[in-house]
């Protein structure tokens, strides 16, 4: 089964060794907004997906899947 968005987000996340604060900056995201798409309390716009994919350094589909999963 596929990851849900948020679970993906902080895996990802973690995985590279990112803190929220770094990722923040790399995204221009605030950390409070971050910490809520983590949480799984909102969800990213398209957009703001195509900027944490930058980021991750993922495909932006790998979040979608996630994003379809919610």
């Amino acid at each position: 089964m596929k990851q849900h968005l948020h679970e993906q987000l902080r895996q990802l996340r973690e995985e590279r060794n990112i803190s929220l604060e770094t990722l923040s900056l790399k995204t221009r995201i605030g950390t409070g907004k971050l910490e809520a798409y983590e949480a799984g309390i909102e969800t990213p716009s398209v957009q703001t997906l195509l900027k944490l994919s930058n980021a991750l350094e993922v495909p932006a589909s790998n979040l979608l899947d996630g994003l379809q999963n919610a």
